[in-house]
């Protein structure tokens, strides 16, 4: 079995380490595949740098990975990056990505914008099983729990049915309160909150420029959301499905 680890907060980020890790230990084979630079807010973007045709890639390794463990910096966003591992480009193609460890929540409808949770949605277009990561602080301390979450969520995502033309699994999206593992309330499954931990509010300016800021939503979100567990101190589970469409939606035809 062979894992593609990657995420948005480019090659330089501890959480890359961590996700292998649990990869090697659950029996995967596993290579770092990493945006050269941050791709945050990317989502499920295809977009690269190529120099004559080809994807500039560099042979790298991320912060604490093994000598062992293939690593490689790509200037592309991380959807892209799935998108070409889908098709042999950084080996034989995965079995499973793993994506993160983000640093920062990604939960609500705001996830539709993360690059980390967009390499996960590119995994399951392609037919492979996908877990996004995320813990909740800019700055984490505690990876080792978002590690044991992980492992759990990879040994349960082993046990799906294999992936057939009739029937792909959705994408695991797990976001972790930064705090030791024996102060984790646990883990439980989680609806999208109404949009995220952060939203953007517009400001017009002269001259007709405008202004996009980013301000911590206020306000509790209701009970059962990512959102409002995450801040009670629980690990989250929330299962994506996308693209999808609606079949009993009555639209006139010509």
């Amino acid at each position: 079995m062979r894992a593609l680890i990657t995420n948005d907060d480019g090659i330089t980020s501890p959480g890359l380490a961590v996700l292998a890790e649990v990869a090697q230990k659950a029996g995967y084979e596993v290579t770092v595949v990493a945006p050269a630079r941050e791709s945050s807010g990317s989502g499920a973007a295809l977009i690269s740098a190529e120099r004559e045709g080809r994807l500039l890639v560099t042979e790298t390794s991320a912060p604490g990975l093994p000598d062992d463990v293939p690593s490689y910096a790509v200037k592309a966003t991380p959807a892209y990056i799935t998108f070409v591992a889908a098709h042999d480009g950084f080996g034989l193609r995965p079995d499973l990505v793993l994506s993160g460890i983000n640093r920062g929540a990604n939960t609500g409808n705001a996830i539709l914008h993360s690059g980390t949770v967009g390499a996960a949605l590119s995994a399951m277009t392609h037919g492979i099983r996908g877990i996004a990561v995320s813990l909740d602080s800019p700055e984490p301390v505690h990876w080792e729990t978002a590690a044991e979450v992980t492992a759990r969520a990879v040994e349960w995502v082993g046990t799906l049915p294999s992936v057939t033309a009739d029937w792909i699994p959705g994408v695991l999206n797990i976001n972790v309160p930064d705090v030791a593992m024996n102060t984790l309330l646990g883990l439980r499954r989680a609806t999208l909150a109404s949009f995220g931990q952060v939203q953007g509010t517009m400001y017009q300016l002269d001259e007709g420029k405008v202004k996009l800021q980013y301000e911590a939503v206020k306000g509790a979100e209701s009970p059962g959301t990512d959102a409002a567990l995450l801040r009670a101190g629980w690990a989250t589970a929330t299962l994506l499905r996308a693209p999808c469409y609606d079949p009993n939606l009555a639209i006139p035809e010509f």
